[in-house]
């Protein structure tokens, strides 16, 4: 602690110029200064200012300590700020980017109890279709399905979902039960529109042979929900992570429509800004999400 205040005393008297207006400014006496001044040069061992009748300036070994000095108190700074900010009760608006189907089947419905925790938080909640643009959209936070593909964001993963191929028990009768991966070409495939990629299933067949099948069937909806009621109703196969097609399998109105296929093991994340300290409203959000959904397992749906 006695090297940081000695420290600051040499970094004001750098930057004032003089003893008696960094005394005045820390508000120490000009001795009690010059004492600190004397005992960092001491333990150092080395002359770190020059001093003149008109004004006291830095030594070359001086300016260089300086340099390293202020950025040591600056990170000590940063540091008590952060710790405070930490223990600040979450306050303000909340803006957080969900992945539509997840906040309209799991998020929105277990909202309320995160906003009685923290009444004096105004959350604002936008289901989205897509991945939103933290930064440069306003968000304060994302929930992400899938692989990630911003490395410049910090990310929390806060559980985890399997995708598998889902048909209606009506659907297989009428149309039969694909034996294998290629015989997919033959039925009626319902995909999304979110991105390319939503046309393009990359499926896993046994001993871990990988096959890519171009979704291109009957139907194509932009939201996860709306396929899982179409398969529901017996339109087509559909690829869909267990937090949605989880309880209706649960019921029998989904069936797997391919068991030889190796199910694709995806996480849920939260997603926020890289900083030197996470805002207490995006914590508290993070790990409401992890007391809610932690325990969720690919079959826990």
């Amino acid at each position: 602690m006695a090297n940081l205040v000695e420290m600051e005393a040499f970094t004001t008297v750098v930057e004032q110029g003089g003893i008696t207006v960094a005394a005045r400014q820390m508000g120490l006496s000009k001795s009690a200064v010059s004492k600190h001044i004397s005992n960092l040069e001491d333990r150092l061992g080395a002359r770190l200012l020059t001093r003149s009748t008109r004004r006291v300036s830095p030594t070359e070994i001086g300016l260089a300590y300086y340099d390293r000095a202020s950025r040591v108190l600056n990170d000590a700074g940063e540091a008590d700020a952060m710790v405070t900010a930490l223990q600040a009760k979450p306050t303000g608006v909340l803006r957080v980017s969900v992945a539509t189907d997840f906040g309209v089947t799991h998020l929105s419905p277990i909202i309320g109890a995160f906003m009685e925790e923290l009444p004096d938080l105004t959350v604002s909640l936008v289901l989205q279709n897509r991945f939103a643009e933290l930064i440069s959209e306003g968000f304060d936070l994302g929930v992400r399905v899938g692989e990630l593909e911003d490395s410049t964001l910090r990310a929390r993963k806060f559980a985890s979902a399997e995708k598998r191929l889902v048909a209606s028990p009506a659907y297989l009768e009428r149309y039969g039960r694909p034996a294998n991966i290629i015989e997919l070409g033959q039925h009626r495939l319902l995909h999304g529109t979110i991105r390319p990629s939503s046309q393009v299933w990359a499926l896993r067949g046994p001993g871990n042979t990988r096959h890519q099948v171009r979704a291109t069937g009957a139907l194509c909806i932009n939201d996860g929900q709306s396929l899982l009621n179409a398969a529901v109703a017996g339109l087509g196969i559909a690829y869909l992570p267990s937090y949605l097609y989880g309880e209706a399998m649960q019921q029998a109105q989904v069936v797997d429509a391919l068991p030889s296929l190796v199910s694709e093991e995806i996480g849920l994340h939260a997603v926020y800004p890289n900083g030197r300290f996470t805002q207490p409203k995006v914590r508290a959000f993070i790990d409401f999400l992890v007391r809610e959904f932690s325990d969720r397992g690919p079959n826990t749906w």
